[in-house]
């Protein structure tokens, strides 16, 4: 009994030793399988998630895609603005390639209407179709005044063979897996697959006709013929329909991704300081060093003298300052009694210094003075003073209940910075002075302005009536809003320092940004709603002819406006001084630099 005991367990073990020996063979040979590239016969059908390769080539070979999946739609908004110096908040999915400039995370998205503040980055992928109108509207939700300079920029695609190739490269790939799973039609699905590559091989290496390789022609003819049998063959409709949507989905993410990086791209080199600016900075800062120079006792008395004309400017840059002080004087009737106090930081304060002591601007008085340097704080507070200059706002408004985009708008708001709340403690005996933005150029006298009764109004500015406080109230905290009343921009603004202390509006402004910044998180968001609100009710609205905005940002302005206009505002991205400025209104900027002087010249800011 024993022994009868013992050889049936026995049988038993070799019973089960068969199916273990069996599954260690396969769990070897899926493996191997799949690392041969053997798997061709097995593709999924299209619930995968997409994998996308390192390389953003829409071209990349078959093998790399064919199991490529659903892309997940998605209908997100988020935020954009800021001057150019902030202007790079840019940020890309997980999923999307890593290749060129890296990329921030994503910004939160935010209820309607949005203030932006840093580039939009976010998919906008509808599920309808759009016109051209409202991919415009859409380009600048997203990206701003980028989406204004692409569209002035665009090229002429004129490259016919190109396009076709790629065109019949996808319609190849679409029928490629399918005619791979029939056994039957091996040979075919072989000679797809060479013409394919053979595609793929050229397209990489061209991009426009004239550099095609010889004998494209017959490729075209091949991959026809290859095309036309592939569809005569009993493929499964439905499988070559979800791999033309994914070669679509797959598409419109790669363009997708070279939109956000050469938006990034347009953000890059409009805040980065030109080489020729960069020089004339340094070499302005040596010279400084070497030289010794004091300011006369004349001059001191009219930087304090409440009866001048006294006007600041914010700016670390030489030549916007310059010209908006050489604007202005060129077109005074007594420059004699023209004050500039100019205010800017501890690195461009030397070569500053520098540039206006040797500089003359008819007799017109300039004031050097490092705000960082300041003793602006109370004696138990240790912060420093930084330099803010204005910053930009990008303001879009969407009806939340309407897919389409026919009824969203863009507008652009320049507001002022921290650095402006602290003008009554900087200048202690003025009682009245007139801030000019440094991307402004004045075309006629200022000195009307100090003739203006404001009444007990503090802040003289141009109302921007296209943005209205009722279509920011989601953005304020308090429920005392004058909805009517019109945002307010500034560029030229006109200060009652006297009412400013009498209305303690720096204090307001401090209490009102922190207040915000507890509730919404976002320091700018915040600074724009402050702004807005410390002065409600106290903006002096100067008549819509003292300033024309919008030359670093808009393209359709005509000629006869910009030379009819008081003052020029060049609020955007494309400043006058940059590459990116737009040519037909650089000139009404240029013409205000000297063009005989030996540093500009030297560094070539004069080309």
């Amino acid at each position: 009994m024993k022994g009868v005991v013992g050889g049936s367990a026995k049988r038993r073990w070799r019973n089960l030793v068969i199916p273990v020996v069996g599954l260690v063979v396969l769990s070897m040979l899926v493996p191997l399988v799949f690392l041969l590239g053997l798997h061709s016969g097995s593709h999924s059908n299209g619930d995968a998630t997409h994998q996308r390769n390192s390389q953003p080539n829409p071209l990349r070979p078959i093998d790399q895609h064919d199991d490529a999946g659903k892309r997940e739609k998605s209908e997100e908004f988020g935020n954009n603005s800021k001057r150019g110096g902030n202007d790079t908040g840019f940020s890309t999915p997980a999923d999307l390639p890593k290749q060129g400039f890296s990329m921030p995370a994503d910004l939160p998205k935010q209820a309607q209407p949005v203030i932006n503040v840093g580039p939009v980055v976010k998919n906008y992928t509808g599920e309808h179709r759009r016109s051209a109108d409202e991919s415009d509207l859409i380009c600048e939700f997203r990206f701003g005044s980028y989406c204004l300079w692409r569209r002035e920029h665009k090229e002429k695609m004129e490259d016919a063979v190109v396009k076709r190739m790629k065109d019949l490269l996808f319609v190849a790939r679409a029928y490629y897996p399918s005619i791979a799973k029939l056994p039957s039609f091996e040979k075919l699905s072989h000679e797809m697959k060479q013409t394919i590559q053979e595609f793929e091989r050229v397209l990489s290496e061209t991009t426009t006709d004239k550099d095609l390789p010889p004998g494209n022609g017959k490729r075209i003819s091949k991959m026809e013929v290859v095309i036309a049998k592939a569809k005569s063959c009993p493929v499964d409709c439905n499988n070559v329909d979800k791999k033309f949507r994914q070669l679509v989905d797959m598409t419109e993410d790669e363009s997708s991704f070279h939109m956000k990086q050469s938006a990034f791209l347009y953000q890059l080199a409009a805040q980065t300081m030109p080489k020729s600016l960069h020089c004339l900075s340094m070499r302005l800062t040596v010279e400084c060093f070497r030289s010794s120079f004091d300011t006369e006792p004349a001059l001191v008395e009219k930087f304090l003298n409440p009866d001048l004309y006294h006007y600041v400017v914010f700016s670390t840059n030489i030549l916007a300052s310059s010209v908006v002080i050489n604007s202005t004087v060129m077109h005074a009737k007594k420059s004699e009694k023209h004050v500039f106090h100019l205010l800017t930081d501890r690195e461009n304060y030397f070569a500053m210094k520098f540039w206006y002591f040797n500089n003359k601007y008819k007799e017109a008085s300039v004031q050097v003075l490092n705000i960082e340097d300041m003793k602006l704080f109370d004696h138990h507070k240790v912060a420093p003073t930084l330099l803010s200059l204005p910053e930009e706002f990008r303001v879009s408004f969407r009806r939340v209940d309407e897919m389409s985009f026919s009824l969203s708008r863009t507008e652009y708001i320049s507001m002022f910075s921290h650095s402006h709340y602290l003008l009554p403690k900087i200048f202690r005996t003025l009682e009245k002075v007139v801030v000019l933005e440094d991307d402004v150029v004045v075309q006629s006298d200022l000195s009307v302005l100090w003739n203006i009764d404001m009444g007990e109004k503090v802040n003289g500015a141009v109302q921007f009536c296209a943005v209205k406080l009722a279509q920011l109230k989601n953005y304020f905290s308090r429920n005392n809003i004058y909805e009517n009343s019109c945002a307010w921009t500034s560029g030229i603004n006109v200060i009652d320092l006297s009412r400013w202390r009498a209305h303690n509006i720096s204090e307001t402004y401090q209490r009102l940004v922190q207040e915000m910044g507890r509730e919404e998180g976002t320091s700018e968001t915040a600074a724009l709603s402050a702004s807005l609100l410390t002065f409600q009710g106290l903006v002096y609205a100067l008549d819509d002819s003292w300033m024309l905005s919008g030359l670093g940002r808009n393209y359709g302005i005509d000629l006869e406006s910009v030379n009819s206009a008081a003052m020029l505002h060049f609020d955007g991205n494309m400043k006058p001084w940059l590459e990116l400025g737009i040519p037909k209104y650089r000139s009404f900027w240029k013409k205000f630099l000297n063009q005989q002087d030996s540093f500009l010249n030297d560094c070539n800011v004069n080309q």
